[in-house]
Formats: structure tokens, sequence, C-alpha cells
């Protein structure tokens, strides 16, 4: 009964390593009844002292029922008999719940199909542990199907597990070991105790056996265990996470598992904005030598008080280090682009920034780290990593937009997520009415962008200042449409609210300005933090746009992009680019449904889009499988190591010369082993490695003579390892032991005697893994374990009046 309550509180505290996984705690229960069954099974089976073979079927059957009865009893015969209509219902059950856990995120809704699966999971590795445990009394054992639950968790989330769920999990385990050796002791008789006790005195032969001394098996393996996984676990390097499912990255919380804790951009703008001095963030080449804006947030959300950013998601396909980015949304293959490579360096002062700072469009980024794009928004992101001291290359695919182009795209936008329309139930309508007022008499949507942005730029009367606040509704009202007065954030807000209010998507960007030109690179400031709004054209994408004034008058650094600036309409319409910007190639309105994902195209063509990064320099696979080879087999090699740094120490000292008596007594120096002494404890480890290990009643002349008579040496061996036992026992018995000359030509031809006796295998394991090193290693391991075992006599002692 104790083992059947130990392997099941053993297997439940390893379950509880899964949490990370799960939203919600119908995992929880339903693994818990699973664990249950199980155990009731196991008692039955004990109680009824069936066969060890018979045991996990009953388990089994156990787990059946009780998964019937939980999550198909409607179906069912008596609520837990399964039919034909249960077992079909729980298949069912089981597909849509492996389905789910393949598409959804950790951590994943725990609906019904998702807790069965998990249920069914840690009830079959229960029938496992207590198999191992309870019927095959290898209770060790037991720890490898209880490892199975925490490799779950550490192979798919790219976050560590909590330690203190590892250590709850292996104080589980611990409590099967004591319990399995309290087990065994209680089969011996009374126990005899580390201290003596009166129950350890008593002379009562009826009492059970006291067991609380001999748990030692148990503490010393668990303790030990879970001291070194801890610390160990601490000082190791992260490595990466190995996905065997397609979970991404996302849920809910902040910074608990795959979340991802992101402060409040605009307080950081502002305050960054505010700052006195100039401090560089960053620092930047590209191949044309052209500033760009950095966008490190995009917000797409307005509650009416403030723009916010949904949470990002990344899926391991869209790493940086797969490949190209996602497509940008919206943009048509037919659209040429002008491909640039950049060349970002983060100032190592950056703290707490968890989102690269990038030009939009992204298409491929080389990067050290784990970082992922937003589907959505193209944010590079990352939950382990932050950008500080980062030095990455960016390749971006900008869209050659020109006036006309934008003029011809469809109208509206049929594309565009819905989001980047919503406003609040409460929205202002005299905000409304602003934005239907400036953008009166417009053909399009590029057409109402143009006279927004020139509403706040130029016509509007507005103002830059950083002595305003927010950006609710009272404060919106206070800017569009009495004091016209603020910095970024209101310009950027307010397009962004009045292009929603007359249908145009649109959403606030965060980061960088292009900064100013320093010898050969742009530098970004703290004062180079902005925000401006970007919006969505069908054919193009998102496209930013300049509300706040620039210049002396205002975000000195910030520039009005060249296709907000039409020409006027007497010249006609212009088919000349802007500056570093080409047509599309016809004027026809570009059909969303013709548009190619740029990684099929990547596929096709077996090369990237042009403008690709250059071909990747670092280090390939193999090499780095060969370097970790290389580590694994130094490690394998440090016994051996340690076998040559002890032999080449003892034949050193093998010339010495022992002529007195103070030389021997010099024999239990262990810096400085006298000739004897190390002749001799040579001797010891060459017989143990070779499998010839000295008997401990034999003195050193019968050992030689066993030796001698046992593998028939010849002559001159046996005279050596005659001389060799002679001098030991001269050294030990002796009261002057006279002069003892050097005995490595002795042990040498000791040494080749024996080897000649021991097949070639054995000789190469004495080489490379040597049992007598590794027989004190494990007394050295014994020794650190028998540090538990001293904690028995420690007590509180009273003192005395």
């Amino acid at each position: 009964m104790r083992l059947s309550l130990a392997s099941a509180v053993a297997t439940f505290s390893a379950a509880i390593l899964l949490y990370p996984l799960f939203r919600g705690g119908a995992w929880f229960w339903a693994s818990l009844g699973a664990v249950l069954a199980v155990m009731v099974a196991s008692l039955l089976s004990g109680r009824l002292a069936l066969p060890a073979w018979a045991a996990p079927i009953v388990g089994v059957a156990a787990l059946w029922l009780y998964l019937t009865a939980a999550f198909t009893a409607s179906k069912a015969w008596v609520l837990v008999i399964p039919t034909k209509g249960s077992v079909v219902a729980l298949a069912k059950l089981l597909v849509s719940g492996w389905t789910d856990i393949q598409r959804f995120a950790a951590p994943v809704p725990a609906n019904s199909g998702i807790a069965l699966l998990t249920a069914g999971g840690v009830g079959l590795i229960a029938i496992l542990v207590d198999l191992f445990a309870t019927r095959l009394r290898r209770a060790a054992l037991a720890g490898l199907p209880m490892l199975a639950l925490a490799t779950v968790p550490a192979t798919i989330l790219p976050d560590p597990i909590s330690w203190p769920a590892f250590i709850l999990a292996a104080l589980g385990f611990t409590s099967l070991l004591i319990a399995d050796g309290r087990e065994r002791v209680t089969h011996w008789g009374r126990a005899v105790l580390v201290r003596r006790t009166r129950a350890a005195t008593n002379p009562n032969p009826h009492e059970t056996a006291d067991t609380r001394g001999l748990r030692l098996s148990g503490k010393r393996i668990g303790f030990a265990a879970i001291v070194l996984a801890v610390l160990l676990g601490a000082m190791m390097p992260a490595m990466e996470p190995v996905s065997f499912f397609t979970f991404g990255v996302g849920g809910k919380g902040k910074g608990q598992g795959n979340s991802i804790s992101i402060s409040n951009p605009i307080a950081s703008l502002r305050g960054q904005l505010e700052l006195p001095d100039r401090r560089e963030v960053l620092s930047y080449t590209n191949s044309d030598d052209r500033p760009r804006y950095l966008r490190i947030y995009a917000l797409d959300t307005f509650d009416g008080e403030q723009f916010g950013m949904s949470e990002p998601k990344g899926t391991p396909e869209n790493k940086t280090e797969n490949g190209p980015l996602p497509a940008p949304p919206g943009l048509s293959p037919s659209v040429k682009t002008q491909n640039v490579i950049t060349r970002i360096k983060i100032s190592d002062e950056v703290s707490k920034l968890s989102f690269l700072p990038l030009p939009y469009p992204a298409h491929q980024i080389r990067v050290d780290g784990d970082w992922r794009a937003d589907v959505g928004t193209l944010m590079v992101f990352s939950t382990r990593d932050e950008a500080a001291g980062l030095d990455y290359d960016v390749s971006t695919a900008e869209p050659q937009v020109t006036p006309d182009l934008l003029e011809s795209l469809a109208q509206p936008s049929p594309g565009a997520d819905q989001r980047y329309l919503k406003l609040p139930d409460s929205f202002p309508m005299e905000i409304r009415v602003l934005a239907q007022k400036v953008t009166e008499g417009t053909h399009n949507n590029y057409e109402a962008a143009v006279k927004l942005q020139e509403f706040f730029s130029k016509t509007g009367n507005f103002t830059y200042s950083l002595r305003t606040q927010g950006s609710g509704n009272s404060a919106l009202k206070d800017f569009l449409l009495h004091s016209r007065a603020g910095y970024c954030e209101q310009f950027a807000a307010s397009m962004a609210v009045l292009a929603r209010a007359v249908g145009i998507p649109a959403r606030v960007a965060i980061g960088y300005t292009g900064g100013t030109k320093a010898g050969d690179r742009w530098t970004v400031g703290t004062n180079d933090s902005h925000s401006w709004p970007e919006l969505y054209f069908e054919g193009v994408g998102w496209l930013p746009f300049e509300p706040t004034p620039t210049g002396s008058l205002g975000q000195g650094s910030a520039r009005v992009p060249a296709y907000t600036q039409p020409p006027p309409r007497s010249t006609g319409r212009s088919t000349t680019p802007t500056p570093g910007a080409t047509t599309s190639g016809d004027d026809t309105p570009l059909n969303p449904a013709n548009r190619r994902n740029p990684r099929e195209l990547d596929r096709e063509d077996g090369l990237f889009l042009g403008g690709g990064l250059p071909k990747d320099t670092s280090m390939p696979l193999i090499s780095k499988a060969g370097i970790g080879a290389g580590i694994l087999l130094l490690l394998l090699l440090v016994p051996a190591v340690v076998r040559l740094g002890t032999r080449s120490r003892r034949i050193r000292a093998l010339g010495w010369k022992v002529s007195q008596p103070a030389d021997a007594l010099t024999a239990k120096v262990v810096d400085h082993e006298p000739s004897v002494a190390a002749a001799w404890a040579e001797l010891d480890d060459v017989l143990f490695d070779y499998g010839m290990a000295r008997q401990a009643s034999e003195t050193p002349r019968a050992l030689a003579r066993r030796l001698t008579e046992q593998y028939e040496f010849d002559s001159a061996s046996a005279a050596a390892i005659a001389a060799i036992a002679s001098a030991v026992e001269r050294v030990l018995f002796a009261r002057d032991p006279g002069t003892i000359d050097p005995l490595r030509k002795d042990l040498r031809k000791v040494r080749r005697a024996l080897a000649a006796t021991v097949p070639r295998g054995r000789r190469i394991r004495a080489v490379l893994f040597p049992p007598s090193t590794l027989r004190r290693m494990r007394r050295v391991g014994e020794g650190l374990l028998d540090g538990f075992d001293r904690l028995e006599n420690i007590r509180l002692r009273r003192r005395s009046a």
C-alpha cells in the first residue's frame, strides 16, 4: 500500500511540470483523477496478490473506466461501463485534442479533447511508474517514465522549467525512493540505526521495525540529485529548445511561460524625448546610404483613451534563423520593390528591449538569439533575449510607390483587418465631423490621407510641444479642437484616429527616426524617439505618414515621405517616380488575388528576393556538431587524463632512493610519495585496471607469490615483483629498511608481464576508462552523499542549568 500511494504522489508531482502548457485547470483535475484511478487499481492488485504482469492490465482497465466516466458518461452504460458509443466518442475526442494541440500556441486552452489527451497520457505514465516501483521493485527505474513528463515542456517551451515545480517533482520522486527503502527494511527485522535511540535499544521483540534511520538510499540519491540538478542547471548555458510540435509563442499574461511582458511604449517614448542629454541608442549603415525610420512597436488597438498593442505571436517557422520573414500584409508581387541591406548596432546601454528596431518591411534578418516575427505586423521580438549590444543585418524589400500608383489602388481596402478600423462607441462625434470636414472633396483613400497629413503639418495651425499629456478622449478633443499643441504621440494617434473615422485602416508605429549622419554611419539617439501613423492601402500594404512638424519647429530628424507630396494638379499626373522609387508598370488597380507569397518565390527560384542578405559565413551545422562531439569526447577522456597524471607523478617518484627510516615515514605524505609508496600504489591500480585486484587479506609477499604462479611470470618479472614486495615489507615493518634502489624498472617489468596476460580490449579499457580512477571518482561521490547522512546526527541540545 505504501508503494502504491508513493507512486501516485510521485507521478502527480511530476505532472505538475505540465502547467505552463495549458490555460485553465481542466487538465489538472482530469490528470488527478487518472492518477487516483491507477492508484486504486494498484491497491486492488496488491490486495488480490495478482502477478506483476496482470497489474498493468488492471491499471489500464481502471483508467479506461475513469476516462469513460469523466468524458463520455452520457454514452456509457451506468455512466461508467464503456459501450460502442462511448469508445467512438473517446476516439473523436482524442483526435480533436491532438488536432488542437498541434494548432494552438502554448499555453493551449484545456478543452475536453486536450484534457482527455493529457489525462490519458498522465494515467499511462502512472501505470508505468506503479509497475516499476510496486510490482518489479525497481523504484529508481520509475524515474524514467516520470522524466517523460518533464521533457514535454522542456522541448516545447523556450523558457526553462520553473525551479519550484522541478523541486516539487523531485521531492515526489525522492519520497518514492524513501518509501521503497522503508519497504525493503521492514522485511529485515529490527533496523540498525545510524544514531542510537531508545527505540533502538528497546528489547521488546514484538515491536515493528523502526526504519527511520534507514531511509538513507532514498535521501542520498534524491537530495543529492535535487541539489546538483538545481545548481548545475543554473550554471549551464541556455540551449535551443527543440519543438516536436508546432507550438508557437503566444498566450496571455506577463512574463510567464511564452508570454512577453511589454512596457508602455508611449511612456517610454515621452521619457526619452524629455531626457536633457542625447544618448546614442543605435547606429546603422545601409546599402544606399539613406536614413530610414526604424520601427519597434506597431499599436493596433484603440480603446478611446490610448493606442495599445495586441500581444505578438510567432511560430517556430517564423524564427529569423529560418530564412525570409512572412510576406508583408497587402503587398502585391506586381509592385516593384527596392532591396536594401541595413546593418544595425544596438548600444550596450539599452535595457529591457525585447523588440528589434527595424526598417519596414523587413524581408530577412540575420541575428543571434531566438527572435521571431509577428505575422500581422512583422515586429520581431524575443521571449528570452534582449536587444542590447546586438549587431544584426536586415534585408528590406521596400515598395516603390508613387502618387499615381496610390491613386489607382482599389477602394476601399478589402484585405485590411477590421481591427484597424475599429473605434469605440463613445468616440466623440465632434472628431468624426472634423475628419469628414478635413477630407471633404477627396476622391480616394490616398487623397484623404494626404489631406489629413497636411492638416496637421500645414493647414491646421498645429505646433510641436512636449508640454501636453495623454491621448484619451478629453486630451484628444483638446488637441484637435482647441490647443493644437503636442508632440509626436498626439500627432500620430490623432491622424490614425481621423483616418479610421473616414474608413482608412490605420495604426500607430513607435520607434526612431533615421537619425543624423556621423562619418560613415547614421546615429540614432534618445531624442530621435518618434511615433508616426501607418496607413493601409491594398496592393502596397502599410505606408508611413508624417503629420508631426519637422525641422527646427518640430521633430528635428523627422522626414515627410516623398509619395505624400503629389505634384500640383495643373501640371497633370506625373509618371516620374519619387527618388529611389519606380512605378508598378501599369495604372490598373492591383488584384489581391494575384499576390504570391515571397517565400514561394524563394523556393521556386532557389534564391532570396533580390537584395537578400549575403551568404551566411557563420559556422555550419556540421562544424558545430563536430565541436560538440569533440567536447563530449574530452569529457569522456577525463578519467584517462586523471589516470595519466597520477601515473606520471608516481613514475617521477620512483627514481627516489629510500635509505633512512625518515624516508619511510614520508610514505603518508600525499604530495611527495617516496619510491616504495608510489610503486605499491601504482601496482595496486594496475591490478585493478586489469581485473586482478589485490585481495584484502594478502600480504605483499603473498601477492607476489600468487601473481608469479597464477600468470607464470618469467624469471625477470618474478624477480621484479619480489623486489617490490620485499621493499614494501621492509618499509612497513623494518626498524631500519636500509637502502632501497629505485623501483621504476621493476614496476615496468611487472606491468608488461601483467598486460601480456589480458585481452587487448581489457588493455584499451584500462587506458581510456581506467577502473581505478573511476573507483576514486565514485568514492568522492559517495563521500558527498555521506554528508547528507550526517544530518541525522544534528540535534538541538538544551543547555544544562
